[in-house]
């Protein structure tokens, strides 16, 4: 359920009907998730997460119009930003790589288990990064987002280094703030920092760049 004890408000953007009626008939059945708008393309997207302020996003990525890259983008920009989860049936590097770039929490498959797909809904509204073994080795394969090397990390704490390494476990800044005894507010913080010290745009790119340096899972 939403922090507030509400269940999670999701919005579904795909251009096959067919498969937005599937999702939506089988979110639907779960008792804390639930689909309050749908939408065709990535433009679209937006509009509906600005007017609904959905929890969760489950987008995919190639769509006419505005694609669910670009999409990604626009969604970050807004007041506050739903959590997107990528579904889809493309998994060459040149798709995942950008998406995962662009801001999206996870990223699973049009072929998941139902039930492995509201366990993911669950995960990234929760604040988890969902990688999947072979889209952390395709993004593993790519150049290093803003550059940074090793020499970055110099720069942050050891409690930051400490958070970091939790970040890289998948775990949120409730479970964070439990493991290491402190705020949420104060692990936000430290998150914000190391964010700002790595050149880094969110928590993806926090855990991958923690697994590329050694620190954490």
């Amino acid at each position: 359920m939403a922090g507030d004890g509400r269940a999670i408000r999701v919005v579904l953007v795909d251009d096959h009907q067919v498969v937005r009626r599937g999702l939506r008939t089988f979110l639907e059945v779960q008792d804390d998730i639930e689909v309050v708008g749908e939408a065709a393309d990535g433009a679209e997207g937006v509009e509906r997460a600005e007017e609904l302020r959905p929890d969760v996003v489950l987008m995919d990525v190639k769509m006419p119009g505005m694609d669910g890259i670009e999409a990604l983008r626009r969604l970050r920009e807004l007041e506050n930003p739903a959590r997107v989860l990528i579904v889809t049936s493309f998994t060459e590097q040149r798709t995942v790589v950008p998406a995962l770039r662009a801001g999206a929490a996870g990223y699973v498959y049009k072929d998941v288990d139902p039930d492995a797909l509201a366990g993911a809904i669950r995960s990234v509204h929760a604040g988890h990064v969902l990688l999947q073994p072979e889209v952390a080795g395709a993004l593993l394969s790519q150049d290093e987002p803003g550059g940074g090397g090793h020499g970055r990390g110099n720069a942050l704490t050891e409690r930051e280094r400490e958070v970091l390494a939790l970040i890289a476990d998948g775990r949120s800044n409730r479970e964070i703030a439990r493991a290491l005894v402190l705020s949420e507010k104060t692990v936000k913080t430290h998150v914000s920092n190391i964010l700002m010290k790595l050149d880094l745009a969110d928590r993806t790119q926090a855990a991958l760049w923690a697994v590329r340096h050694g620190i954490g899972a």
